[in-house]
């Protein structure tokens, strides 16, 4: 980690991460200051201090002039991508997918490689600091802020702490976060693979409350309530995929039996994908109920395998539910983007004044 990295980290503040977050949005025709005023509600004054700091430290740069109603040209201002980076790990059950990303989010360098979560803590951290320092080595060209680590929870969020992931008990009280630092000699933000994922559609334009429903070797869920990431009192919220929706189904690897993610696993191991979106479908309903979320967005290898199968099954539940309440039915789509490229947020957003619950 680069002490550039650790300057624009220290950089954050409310007011300049409104001014930012615009700069992001605004992308590469960028936006003036009287704009940034404007929609952000501060003096011009404010935003002229708050430019002026962001341009001595690489952020910001000029990207032309535009014409106004009256007076000289106006100056406009746009967010220089390359000024800093993130590294998104996903660890699955199975495997590791890394991405390294700009301060726009982009996708810079990609690396995957098999990964076992059950060959113990040292294994693990090794793969992780091997693959960040491959990317870092092969794309990165400025400074990098921070290593973002999506896996499977439970875990504890604001500590870094896994709790028992499901499958892989021996993980329970493992400081991941803590660990892979002292590796890295840098920032890392632990979450859970769902949450990430959420975090990244929610920075990347998804607004409103949605519910991010991911199936691939297990069964998770991302909220955004309010445009914000819902991860509860204890940081546990989420775990979608071990709600019962059968009392004498299959034993599920949390210990219940039924589970909505036992019952679609056991589906999609038979060849039966219109069985699992089925089921899906009942549990997104029962999300829905609970919650009266805006849409629902499916993702997760699963589903990417067979998209269609699993929209048409996720929707046929939610259409027959809202026909019964005389609603009209939550859309579904498949999402855009990956719980890599979340990860990556969960360092970035924060400099964008993207927090979340």
């Amino acid at each position: 980690m680069t002490a550039d990295g650790a300057n624009l980290l220290a950089l954050r503040s409310h007011n300049m991460a409104l001014v930012l977050d615009l700069l992001r949005t605004a992308g590469a025709k960028g936006i003036s200051r009287l704009e940034l005023a404007e929609r952000t509600g501060l003096t011009p004054q404010a935003v002229s201090k708050i430019t002026a700091r962001l341009r001595d430290e690489g952020l910001v740069t000029e990207a032309g002039r535009r014409a106004s109603t009256g007076g000289k040209p106006r100056t406009v201002l746009r967010l220089v991508p390359e000024a800093g980076h993130a590294v998104g790990l996903h660890l699955e059950r199975d495997g590791l997918r890394a991405v390294l990303v700009d301060l726009t989010g982009a996708v810079l360098g990609e690396r995957r490689t098999s990964l076992d979560l059950g060959a113990g803590a040292e294994a693990v951290l090794s793969a992780a600091v091997g693959e960040t320092g491959s990317l870092v080595e092969a794309f990165l060209t400025g400074s990098l802020l921070g290593v973002g680590v999506a896996l499977p929870g439970p875990l504890d969020h604001t500590r870094g702490v896994l709790h028992r992931v499901t499958g892989f008990p021996e993980w329970d009280g493992f400081p991941l976060r803590d660990a892979l630092a002292r590796r890295l000699g840098g920032p890392v933000v632990v979450d859970k693979d769902t949450n990430a994922a959420a975090l990244g559609l929610a920075v990347g334009g998804e607004g409103g409350s949605f519910a991010y429903l991911h199936l691939g070797t297990g069964l998770g869920a991302g909220l955004v309530i309010g445009g914000a990431v819902h991860r509860g009192a204890r940081t546990g919220a989420g775990e979608f995929g071990h709600q019962v929706v059968q009392l004498d189904g299959p034993p599920c690897g949390c210990g219940n039996r039924g589970c909505v993610e036992a019952l679609c696993l056991a589906a999609v191991a038979r060849g039966e994908v219109d069985e699992a979106a089925r089921v899906l479908g009942i549990g997104a309903g029962n999300l829905v109920s609970l919650l009266d979320i805006d849409l629902v967005l499916l993702g997760g290898r699963t589903v990417e395998a067979a998209p269609d199968a699993f929209l048409r099954g996720v929707r046929a539940v939610l259409d027959e539910c809202a026909r019964r309440l005389g609603e009209d039915a939550v859309p579904v789509r498949v999402a855009s983007g990956g719980v890599a490229e979340g990860a990556a947020q969960l360092v970035l957003a924060p400099l964008f004044g993207r927090t979340d619950g």
